[in-house]
């Protein structure tokens, strides 16, 4: 059976993206941090974990980006969760909530919502973990932020779905694994390079890619821990590494970069189109 580790309690929005990718048969493991992800993938005690990389309100997640530059596993997929938040109570006390617990950015990204209804913002340490605790420690006036995913395993009441201020919320997800996955036509690759520290290197690494046509999906630099004031470039382009243009500008990249790591070819998923996007937040377009 396959098992995928995830960081967070049960009913966690990265539980909710492993459903979302494998079905409700799959079995997932929930570790406390990341770093127990790569661990238990180590230990062979998950055959998959489900990494959460970028946020399409906060931005990349900066820890799990260190992480695969530390481990050997490959990216096999991406996952793109629709991130729906949701009040969530006790059964029956959807008109006595006073104060609302969860973490602090689903408590940002609900705002405006928590703000017209009067509810005190409580920072907790986790969405599914708010929902767990409530439902283990009751308490009437208590109402939590987390997916509806919680809301089931933890036996909570819905109050209301949907009460982000913004509806355009993404979290993009790796799925890491030992071994590559099977080339598709709709390949992405992921890889991380650094340059030397001479004019116009960056501008060489990428012409490699610019000269073939190639479309890069994502570059962002980030700090070399053992290097201060030096940084790398964690590069997503369309494409796998080994069709014949793909494979010739990853040879020219090899040679201008200072280091080259390939963190894997894989599916890419689906976009949602701007029809999606309008029906999601019930807009006209």
């Amino acid at each position: 059976m396959r098992v995928v580790a995830f960081q967070g309690e049960n009913g966690a929005y990265s539980e909710e993206a492993i459903r979302q990718q494998y079905g409700a048969d799959v079995e997932a493991l929930p570790c406390r941090t990341f770093e127990d992800i790569f661990a238990a993938l180590g230990e062979e005690r998950a055959t998959a974990g489900a990494v959460p990389v970028e946020n399409s309100l906060a931005g990349s997640i900066n820890k799990a980006y260190d992480l695969l530059l530390d481990h050997d596993f490959r990216v096999q997929g991406e996952i793109l969760l629709r991130v729906q938040h949701n009040l969530l109570t006790l059964p029956g006390n959807g008109e006595r909530i006073e104060q609302v617990r969860s973490h602090p950015q689903a408590l940002a990204q609900c705002e405006g919502f928590l703000n017209r209804h009067g509810y005190e913002a409580i920072p907790w340490y986790d969405t599914a973990g708010s929902a767990k605790e409530l439902a283990e420690k009751p308490e009437p006036n208590v109402g939590v932020i987390a997916s509806a995913l919680a809301g089931e395993i933890y036996g909570l009441e819905v109050v209301q779905s949907g009460i982000e201020d913004l509806h355009y919320n993404f979290t993009r997800f790796f799925i890491v694994g030992r071994g590559d996955a099977e080339q598709t036509s709709n390949a992405k690759t992921s890889l991380v390079f650094a340059t030397p520290h001479s004019p116009g290197a960056l501008y060489a690494c990428l012409g490699e890619f610019a000269e073939r046509n190639i479309n890069l999906a994502k570059l962002e630099s980030r700090p070399r821990r053992n290097r201060p004031w030096e940084y790398v470039f964690y590069l997503d382009f369309v494409g796998h590494w080994q069709e014949p243009d793909c494979s010739a500008a990853v040879l020219g990249l090899l040679n201008r970069a200072a280091f080259v790591k390939m963190l894997g070819s894989y599916p890419a998923a689906a976009l949602p189109t701007q029809e999606q996007y309008a029906q999601e937040a019930n807009l006209q377009i």
